[in-house]
């Protein structure tokens, strides 16, 4: 019946749609829901349907900013969703999100700073401040978008028990990687971090922003329409930037006119301009990461 109220007022092109239910006096209680038919995000990254390196960047970076698009527009209609996860992001045919899974979602009044709740939600997922004070807020779902954009970047699953134990929490993981600026422990190699200039500055700018999901206390973290700019203008700013290198490129292959004496050799200077890296982002963590209480707690 959460699932019915909450759903009956929504409509957005990534969020599942109800079609319809069963009444309350009925003897089973069934949600009919809208079929979405390529599985989750989990199993494309570390599931049944996982491949090295598949979904690609690009199409990661979609997941992230739709996914951030659904929150954002539960948040500006008062509903924190609390079960924000990989399992919970339906793929269709095309990869485009369906946030899923309403069951613990609750209406969030909008002349209160929060909700004094029991915590519930997923281990490896659930906001430690909320976990520890019992009171749920939108920056609750913020964390836990944060650990799912920790999974776009790495591959790796919330909790994997297999992990050295200060790890086995992939927020802990992510979070002392990131203070180390030890972005290549963290990022998965298969999606061309190591082979693609534009790769490895999107995705270091996507785990420093998770970074500023994961904070301990959630005044340090962004809302999640300040997220979803974020992962907006992030994208493109690499569009612009690929226009750039393909412009500069084109003028450097101009024909020669006929009869023209060849120019000078200028091989190494192209090499040498296509490996220029391109300026640090303002809120690098290249430089200086210094976080007081940002570890998550290690039993969520």
């Amino acid at each position: 019946m959460n699932e019915v109220e909450i759903l009956t007022r929504l409509r957005h092109k990534n969020l599942v749609s109800l079609y319809g239910c069963t009444s309350r006096r009925s003897r089973e209680l069934i949600l009919v829901y809208e079929f979405v038919p390529n599985g989750t995000v989990a199993d494309h990254l570390h599931g049944d349907h996982a491949q090295s390196g598949l979904p690609a960047w690009p199409v990661r970076m979609s997941i992230a900013i739709e996914t951030a698009t659904a929150l954002a527009y539960l948040h500006a209609s008062d509903i924190i969703h609390r079960d924000v996860k990989t399992n919970n992001i339906l793929l269709d045919e095309n990869f485009s999100v369906k946030v899923a899974d309403f069951g613990l979602s609750r209406l969030f009044p909008n002349d209160v700073t929060h909700i004094s709740t029991a915590p519930q939600g997923t281990p490896g997922y659930v906001d430690p401040e909320y976990h520890q004070c019992y009171q749920l807020t939108e920056k609750s779902d913020v964390y836990s978008f944060g650990v799912v954009l920790i999974e776009l970047i790495s591959s790796m699953p919330a909790v994997d028990i297999n992990r050295h134990r200060h790890e086995i929490n992939l927020a802990n993981l992510a979070i002392s990687k990131i203070q180390k600026c030890a972005f290549d422990e963290l990022i998965d190699p298969n999606l061309g971090y190591k082979s693609c200039e534009q790769v490895a500055r999107m995705t270091t700018l996507v785990a420093e922003l998770a970074f500023r999901c994961l904070q301990q206390e959630k005044e340090l973290r962004p809302s999640m329409e300040e997220v979803l700019e974020e992962l907006q203008r992030i994208k493109s700013e690499a569009y612009e930037s690929e226009n750039v290198q393909q412009e500069e490129h084109s003028d450097s292959e101009e024909p020669m006119s006929v009869g023209q004496p060849p120019s000078p050799p200028i091989g190494d200077q192209i090499v040498l301009l296509k490996n220029i890296h391109l300026p640090p982002s303002p809120v690098s963590v290249a430089d200086k990461w210094i976080s007081q209480r940002t570890t998550p707690n290690s039993s969520e």
